[in-house]
């Protein structure tokens, strides 16, 4: 982690996933805000780089915190190497994540393992450590990065995806039930389609590529859409009205109906195994 001074004075946001996509989307947009920053991902060079840059543009000062969300321990190490430098986070973002395009029984339990550390474990595990201190200061600020798929039923490929991402969405709207009053605003965030980096990494980019472009947003549409939602006590925030649509169809028609149809659509994006 750099050794970075950060100012007593300005209000620290933690993301996770920040060396790329909705991540970095949000941590510039917070930066823009004037928040001080704890960036967080796997590639170190990357989080310098854009700590540098933050800092350069606004004045912020970051802190880089290079961990692998798959760890075990991952979430402690990341609030003692914060705690370490005087600071508590006052905005905590759950950004980090990917998926697995094959079927379950085909990847070894090892990476699916990782999966559920990273985006359900420590994610909670994260939110478990920065609580106390939220509460005791009466203000506080979470957003969680869901996905539309949360609102779908499971099909091939992509297993554990859809659960994750529900998990994640009642998992916010539940700290919202407990912690509202107490000044903290939790928000779970979700995207559709969105132009980053998630669909290189596993291997569906080129079925992604004929898609419409159209239903696709910025990772700086969503970061815009996820803080305007936070501002505004929103819990559950789906951005672009094509999403709204969708998931107000993904959760309010026969399941049965929708389950045939996203079988028949998601096909394309269930790979077989190497």
């Amino acid at each position: 982690m750099d050794q970075v001074e950060v100012s007593p004075n300005r209000r620290l946001a933690l993301v996770t996933g920040a060396s790329s996509g909705i991540g970095m989307a949000v941590a510039r947009t917070l930066a823009a805000r004037g928040y001080d920053l704890a960036l967080s991902a796997r590639r170190t060079d990357r989080l310098e780089a854009l700590a540098a840059e933050l800092h350069a543009q606004h004045g912020i000062e970051a802190l880089t915190v290079p961990a692998d969300l798959a760890a075990f321990d991952a979430c402690e190490t990341i609030v003692a190497q914060i705690g370490a430098t005087g600071r508590e986070v006052d905005v905590l973002v759950n950004s980090a994540g990917f998926s697995i395009a094959q079927s379950f029984a085909d990847v070894p339990w090892s990476r699916q393992r990782d999966f559920l550390m990273t985006l359900v474990v420590n994610a909670c595990g994260l939110t478990h450590l920065v609580l106390p201190g939220m509460r005791r200061r009466r203000w506080g600020r979470i957003i969680n990065i869901a996905s539309l798929a949360g609102f779908a039923p499971g099909v091939a490929g992509h297993s554990l995806y859809p659960g994750a991402k529900s998990l994640t969405i009642k998992f916010s709207q539940a700290l919202d039930a407990e912690h509202r009053a107490e000044g903290i605003r939790v928000t779970a965030v979700c995207p559709g389609f969105t132009q980053t980096e998630f669909a290189h990494a596993n291997g569906t980019d080129a079925v992604m590529a004929q898609a419409p472009r159209r239903l696709f947003q910025t990772a700086e549409q969503v970061a815009e859409a996820a803080l305007r939602a936070n501002d505004r006590g929103q819990v559950v925030a789906v951005p672009g009205w094509w999403n709204a649509v969708a998931a107000g169809l993904l959760q309010y028609m026969p399941q049965g109906l929708v389950r045939a149809i996203l079988m028949r659509g998601s096909a394309r994006y269930h790979l077989s195994a190497e």
